[in-house]
This record gives structure tokens, sequence and C-alpha cells, in this order.
């Protein structure tokens, strides 16, 4: 090789090395542009039907972060592990303002289910919930969504819990429907859809709550409140990312039975069919918090500072608002 040749090749490696660390930038600034977000889910129902469908369609990849699923069994034990920071969201109902009014830094952002969504099963020999006097509820978690049904529920009928009925808390939804079955309790508030396995074992619905279309913050979307100034970007994306599920849970329901398949580790159809039936006519297209369904809260909790509370204290709607403002949203729905 001649000196030219030489010089040639060594321009060639010089080139070749600079096109490499340009690849390497790039990459590097890709990587760096993704955020992991925590997400704890406290339920295996239909609800987190837009939360799982952001991976399943990865979305979050397309919105800047890398979204991590995590189910804590139980709202109170998730809205603790939500206080420790060892989730960066929340995907729950009631127990945040339970947590708030006892002095946790939280907010609400969003809420995609806007409503009970359970329904009472219950034993033959109970015909109507007056005949649960004297006997045993079952319920998921003292203070969370599924006792604050059965609060609402019951004042239906001007009944209360501890006066005219006892309360069995669990964590899990198939741990009420095994103490249904077994007798420990009369009837048990459930979720779609351990509903269908209700059914499947003889039980029939009592009462669908969701159908009494009470405003509650059955699956609200809360973060600590620092997270909301020193990362706002991080929220803001996170909720493009559950807005543009919403849209392909409604528009698209093969992808997000694929999503809760995937979940449920469930190959049964019914299965999956009852949890996206349940559901999916509750989700709204802007997950917006609304001032009743937390007040609804408020007036089914025991804490002491409820009454004296201002429902407006806990939640915080201005990072949809851009959302929508931006046109956000009317470009995933295609102008309509």
């Amino acid at each position: 090789m001649n000196s030219t040749e030489r010089v040639a090749a060594r321009a060639s490696q010089g080139i070749l090395f600079v096109l490499l660390m340009v690849l390497l930038g790039i990459a590097g600034l890709a990587n760096a542009a993704t955020v992991t977000i925590r997400a704890g889910f406290p339920q295996l129902n239909g609800g987190q039907a837009p939360l799982w469908t952001i991976s399943e369609a990865k979305l979050d990849r397309q919105y800047g972060i890398d979204l991590r699923p995590i189910y804590i069994p139980g709202g109170a034990r998730l809205t603790q592990t939500l206080v420790s920071r060892d989730v960066d969201i929340a995907l729950t109902g009631g127990a945040v303002i339970n947590a708030i009014l006892s002095g946790a830094d939280l907010i609400y952002v969003g809420v995609a289910v806007p409503t009970y969504a359970f329904s009472l099963y219950a034993r033959s020999d109970i015909k109507e919930v007056p005949d649960l006097r004297g006997k045993v509820l079952g319920v998921i978690t003292k203070g969370a969504s599924s006792d604050h049904a059965s609060i609402a529920l019951l004042k239906q009928y001007k009944m209360s819990q501890g006066k005219d009925l006892k309360v069995l808390y669990f964590s899990r939804q198939q741990d009420a429907l095994a103490a249904l079955d077994k007798g420990i309790v009369s009837a048990a508030v459930l979720s779609a859809p351990t509903t269908l396995m209700a059914r499947r074992l003889g039980y029939k619905e009592l009462v669908n709550i969701g159908s009494l279309k009470l405003p509650y913050t059955f699956t609200g979307m809360a973060v600590p409140r620092p997270l909301t100034r020193q990362n706002p970007e991080l929220v803001k994306s996170f909720l493009k990312a559950y807005v543009a599920a919403l849209q392909i849970v409604k528009e698209k329901p093969e992808v997000a039975k694929q999503a809760l398949s995937r979940y449920f580790g469930a190959k049964d159809p019914e299965i999956v069919e009852e949890a996206y039936r349940s559901f999916a006519p509750l989700f709204p297209r802007i997950p917006y918090v609304n001032e009743d369904g937390v007040r609804a809260v408020l007036a089914d909790t025991d804490h002491p500072k409820a009454a004296t509370a201002d429902p407006k204290d806990f939640f915080d709607n201005r990072f949809l608002k851009d959302l929508e403002s931006s046109g956000f949203v009317k470009e995933l729905y295609g102008g309509r």
C-alpha cells in the first residue's frame, strides 16, 4: 500500500469513527428521552384495560416513557406504596382520599372510571339487600373502592355497616368470592371478571351497583403532588399515553382484549369478554376528575376530617385540560 492509499484508508477510518460516534450519540439521546414510570394497580379487573393497553400497543415508547405496570393487591396497600414513592403513579380509588385526609401529599390527575363498577352477589337465601341484616358482607380493603361501594349501596336502603350487618375485608376479589362460596360471607361486592366466576359457581347478581350511576373515583390516577411541580412533563407524557389507550379501548376492542387476556393470564374468552363488556362503556374520552366523585368518597369515609374537606383540594385537571386545548384528543379521534 503506497502513501496515498494509506492516507485514504486513514481518512475512511476517521469518517467511520465519526459516524459511529454520531449513531451512538443518537441512541444515547433516545434512551435518555425514555423515562421509566412504575404504575401500580390494585385489582385484576377490566378497569385496568387502558393501563395494560399502553403496554400492549407500545404507546409508552411513542410518548417517551417506559411503563412498568405493577400489581399491588388492595387499594389501601397500593396507596401506601405510592406514599413511600415505590411507585410513581397509582391507579386506584377512594383509598387515596383517605390518605390525603391523613396528611399524604398526593393528588389525582385523572379518573378513568367515574362510578362504582361493582355488583353485589349473594347466596341463595339473600333475595334482596335488606335480607343482609345480621349477616356478613365481603368487601375488598377497608376504606377503598369496594368498601365505599358497599356503604353507598346500603345508604340506598337506609342501612349501614356495623349497625345492620358485619363486614369482612379481603385483599383480593378471588378471596371474597371464595369466602362467599364457603359460606363465610352471605354476599360479596365484586367487579368483572370475578362476576363471571361467581355466576359459574351458581350465584346471581343481586344489585349492579354501577347501574345506579353514582359518582365516584373508582379508577383514579394519583401521583405524589411534588411530582406535578418537579416533573410535569412526566405526568403529561403518562396522560398522553393513557388518553391514547382510552381511544384504542373504545375503537379497537381486539387490542384491549389482548391486553386483558395477557394480564389475566386467561385463555378463556368469556372472562376477557366479561371484563371488557362491563368496563368499556364507563371509560370517558378524557378522564377528568369530577368534583362530585370526590365529594362522594368524602361522604362515604369515616375519616374525621372528611366533613370539612374541600373536594377541589384533591385533584388537578390542568394536565388533561392542556391536552384537550392542544387538539391532542381531537386528533386521536380523527377530528370527531
